[in-house]
């Protein structure tokens, strides 16, 4: 759990709880801690009181090559890939609620996978997270499967999803008061079961990520399973999201924005009015930077370039390119796979 002192420090209880599972499955966790500069007492455990995100995404690290298991041996077999597995079932699908079903039918075919069970009432939802079949004592895999699945599900629709309830099926631990950072929510402790609670109204959120978004995803955990993170939870950013598709084929209008944020046009551009930008403002600046980015890499030439970005002459996109930079392509333009020449046009 994240420490109250940094978002970037956890408690050393984290790592001595790595160390348990470590030394459990007959571990050398000296070395463990050794390689991610950990200190260790006398007895070969983490001796502080707190240790860094970076260094605890590394101990976890250890553990999956040394048990070849993403829940490091906690429960049925997890075999490394097995999360990448679950996350490409689910990238492709329209909305949350298609998504929390797709992860309810991983679950029953992935051994290693919890079983997750979703109640829909009036106004809320309840996603149940199975531990059941998980040997975790202290409960430190219930925890990380918990802050996956709600992490998961923030960055599929590009927010931070708000529990309205988070139940944990054990007694309050001594650091009880991180959770609340962590979840957003502080937890009912002693539920009989693990569950996350949110409204319902979130079910019909749009899913904005595609496979780029999701190899930069992947690369990031397991880094991202500790850390508290904002999505993107703008307006402007989700938007953002959903215009890059552009970039490789055709642009969605306002229109198709809107229905895939599910407001009206109106409102979409009230709220991104709100926020000091317009669509037209968020496409400029996607072409900018697309442009920015060929020129710099050399790979096509500007009349390629032009037209890949929808522009039909050369000579419009130049005038464009002026006016979001103030200067030519040719100033960005790299020679031989050197920097850029800084030349006129």
């Amino acid at each position: 759990m994240v420490s109250r002192v940094s978002s970037t420090t956890l408690p050393g209880e984290v790592a001595r709880r790595l160390v348990s599972i470590g030394e459990r499955r007959g571990l050398d966790v000296a070395s463990m801690l050794r390689r991610t500069g950990i200190p260790a007492d006398a007895a070969g455990r983490p001796r502080v009181t707190g240790v860094t995100i970076p260094q605890v995404a590394e101990l976890t690290q250890e553990l999956w090559v040394l048990t070849g298991d993403e829940l490091f041996g906690l429960g049925p077999p997890a075999p490394l890939g097995t999360f990448q597995l679950l996350m490409r079932s689910v990238i492709h699908v329209s909305d949350l609620r298609a998504a929390l079903r797709r992860l309810a039918e991983a679950g029953e075919v992935l051994p290693g996978m919890p079983r997750l069970r979703l109640t829909v009432s009036d106004a809320l939802v309840e996603v149940e997270i199975d531990v059941s079949r998980l040997d975790d004592p202290e409960h430190l895999g219930a925890e990380i499967l918990a802050a996956l699945v709600h992490r998961m599900l923030g960055w599929l629709v590009g927010r931070r999803v708000g529990l309205r309830e988070l139940r944990l099926p054990w007694p309050a631990p001594p650091y009880a008061a991180d959770y609340e950072i962590v979840f957003g929510r502080h937890p009912a402790f002693g539920a009989d079961r693990l569950a996350l609670v949110f409204d319902r109204r979130l079910l019909s959120a749009p899913l904005i990520r595609d496979e780029e978004d999701l190899a930069d995803y992947l690369s990031d955990q397991p880094h991202i399973w500790f850390a508290t993170r904002d999505y993107g939870s703008s307006t402007a950013d989700q938007v953002r999201k959903i215009l890059a598709h552009g970039l490789r084929g055709s642009w969605p209008t306002p229109d198709d924005v809107a229905a895939r944020l599910s407001v009206s046009t109106q409102h979409l551009r009230r709220l991104l009015r709100a926020e000091h930008t317009s669509i037209g403002q968020i496409k400029e600046d996607l072409l900018r930077d697309a442009a920015v980015a060929s020129l710099a890499r050399g790979e096509e030439s500007i009349a390629d370039l032009a037209g890949r970005l929808g522009f039909s002459e050369a000579s419009a996109f130049r005038r464009a390119f002026r006016r979001w930079t103030g200067r030519p392509p040719g100033a960005y333009r790299a020679v031989d796979g050197r920097r850029p020449v800084h030349a006129r046009e």
